[in-house]
């Protein structure tokens, strides 16, 4: 019996260790640098409005009104979606973290507000691994489709 609970305590210890392992460390590119988000790695794993490569492109998010609304709306659109929360906020920028449901793989997605152009630019990146089957495009999508329904 007692080496059965043994060997059931090191699988779960095991287990823990492996899921804790994928959320990896924050990378040390992240964030405003000379007014930019920082470029996309050669992976697929990537998403920014700032990469002017079809792999890694996609279109920022537009806005009217002042800075300040277009911040709360994209908090409140943010807050409302699963397994995400905001690290880091400032007047003009977001890092949120993003995880996925089964091995709580975490993903990095930043916004940075262009009041002048308009615009918020993404970028959205996986922490781990080489490919993302797509999904920090669709969680940048998804978050243009709430954007474009007023953040509802």
């Amino acid at each position: 019996m007692s080496a059965n609970l043994t060997l059931v305590s090191s699988m779960g210890l095991s287990l823990t260790l492996f899921i804790s392992g994928c959320s990896g460390v924050v990378p040390a590119n992240l964030g405003v640098k000379d007014g930019k988000l920082a470029p996309c790695p050669a992976t697929p794993n990537c998403v920014s409005s700032l990469s002017s490569d079809q792999e890694h492109g996609i279109a920022p998010l537009p806005f009217t009104g002042s800075a300040t609304e277009a911040m709360a709306r994209l908090k409140n659109i943010i807050a409302r979606m699963k397994r995400s929360g905001i690290i880091v906020e400032t007047g003009t920028y977001i890092h949120a973290e993003y995880r996925s449901a089964l091995f709580r793989f975490v993903d990095d997605v930043e916004f940075l507000i262009d009041d002048n152009g308009k615009v918020i630019h993404v970028r959205s990146a996986s922490r781990l691994g080489r490919s993302d089957f797509g999904v920090n495009r669709k969680r940048i999508e998804d978050i243009r489709a709430a954007w474009k329904d007023g953040g509802k």
